[in-house]
């Protein structure tokens, strides 16, 4: 037994001898060796590897409650905001709102995130450190609708620096309301403010500002607008007041926006004149020719009707009256008013030849003369145009005496004898020589329509424009 026990000591140590003599293998790292020298390796180091221990972060968000503002208890933090205007993408009229892409960026300090740091330079996170620390509640006033972009991450960022000073920027899109004025459209311009304020926190809490002032307000200089001329931005604020909650600091982005004449002039104004003008042109047609007045009459009437119908359609439903109003319906009047006035001539026509049937009917010798010349109601005669009565006998035509007096008596109910003219007429009487003389009525017209139009123009466009 002992020497059973002695062998199997000695396998044992010479077990231990045998591996204690083999050579020791090197772990792999992923990496070639070389012969360059070691000092070409050399990395800065990793602040963001994790080391064994309790880890010592340059940030100590956990060991702070983040819930309740920079210096809570004391004074009111001081917040300053800057903007930088991207784009001005549409302006709706029937909604009376505006949507605007802009970069907003708010400017604090908090102690709480300061670190030590001996370059002095700045950290700067993504969007996943802003639901661990606190951030204005910043929010758009009379906003409708507005998102922050999320391609192809959210657009928000965040730097710190090592005194604690934050920046906090983020890209937003937002769809907010804006009371227009429409009495002067479209020669109008109109004024929109896109309102910032804290939600929570009072002006006790919290001080809203303007970084810089009105420098604190950038736009891109290419921002451009189909139907207005972008004037102006400007920045201006103030304290809001609610009964129940109390007071806030409100900024307001104010730009003001000149509409383009030059569509509604093409769509709107132009066609309106043409209208008023074409329905001129029946006061040189015949008054006999019926259909082709009456026809020019209702197509520029339905005309004018759906020029008015289609600008209120791209409208909102104001109460009041608007420039454009004014201008389409006065030249609505003015188309229904030649309709009238050809109702006017063919009711007086019709009249002056039921007359002239009844004086023939009480003197039937003159039935030869119907077609006369001296049946014009131009109101001109003439001796020669007496005696030319073509197309009967020599027997038909009266004696000297008769004729003369018949040709008086005729031309007396016309108002328009050759010894009336001599004489000259009162004034009260041509107002009736003008309503009795049906074609007189379009004379006067040809004159009175066009001047009474141009009128209205040139008192339209001094007014608005």
């Amino acid at each position: 037994m002992p020497y059973f026990s002695r062998l199997i000591l000695f396998l044992f140590c010479l077990v231990v001898l045998v591996e204690s003599r083999k050579p020791k293998k090197r772990r792999w790292t992923g990496q070639l060796e070389t012969s360059k020298p070691s000092h070409l390796y050399k990395k800065n180091p990793d602040m963001t590897k994790i080391r064994h221990g309790k880890p010592q972060p340059l940030l100590r968000v956990d060991d702070h409650d983040f819930t309740m503002r920079p210096a809570f208890g004391g004074p009111a933090i001081p917040v300053g905001v800057d903007v930088q205007v991207e784009s001005l993408d549409s302006i709706s009229e029937v909604d009376m709102d505006f949507t605007m892409t802009l970069y907003l960026r708010h400017y604090w300090k908090d102690e709480r995130l300061a670190f030590p740091s001996a370059s002095n330079k700045s950290m700067t996170f993504d969007g996943r450190l802003v639901k661990k620390i606190w951030v204005p509640d910043v929010f758009f006033v009379h906003s409708k609708r507005s998102f922050i972009h999320d391609t192809t991450t959210d657009n928000i960022m965040l730097r710190v620096f090592p005194d604690g000073q934050v920046l906090y920027s983020m890209r937003i899109t937002v769809t907010a309301m804006c009371n227009m004025d429409f009495s002067h459209f479209p020669l109008d311009s109109q004024t929109c403010s896109l309102e910032l304020e804290s939600y929570a926190y009072t002006d006790e809490d919290l001080m809203l500002y303007w970084k810089n002032g009105d420098e604190s307000l950038k736009t891109d200089e290419k921002i451009s607008l189909s139907q207005f001329l972008i004037q102006k931005f400007h920045t201006t604020s103030r304290l809001a007041f609610y009964s129940s909650t109390g007071w806030y600091n409100r900024l307001y982005i104010n730009f003001t926006l000149r509409r383009h004449i030059f569509f509604f002039l093409l769509q709107t104004y132009f066609p309106a004149t043409l209208m008023v003008m074409l329905s001129w042109v029946s006061f040189w047609i015949d008054r006999r020719a019926v259909p082709a007045r009456v026809s020019l009459g209702i197509t520029t009437v339905l005309t004018m009707s759906t020029i008015i119908t289609g600008v209120n359609a791209s409208m909102p439903r104001v109460s009041y009256i608007k420039a454009v109003d004014i201008y389409l319906w006065v030249s609505f009047v003015f188309v229904f008013l030649s309709v009238l006035e050809y109702a006017a001539v063919n009711y007086l026509t019709t009249v002056q030849e039921r007359k002239e049937r009844k004086l023939q009917e009480k003197f039937p010798c003159m039935c030869g003369m119907l077609h006369s010349r001296t049946m014009m109601l131009d109101g001109s005669y003439s001796e020669s145009e007496a005696n030319s009565l073509a197309g009967y006998p020599r027997s038909h035509i009266l004696p000297e005496e008769e004729r003369q007096d018949k040709i008086v008596v005729h031309l007396a109910l016309s108002n328009e004898s050759s010894s009336s003219r001599k004489k000259g007429l009162l004034k009260g009487q041509v107002g009736l020589r003008i309503f009795q003389n049906t074609h007189a009525i379009d004379k006067y017209s040809r004159l009175i329509f066009p001047a009474s139009y141009i009128f209205f123009n040139l008192i339209y466009w001094s007014v608005f424009a």
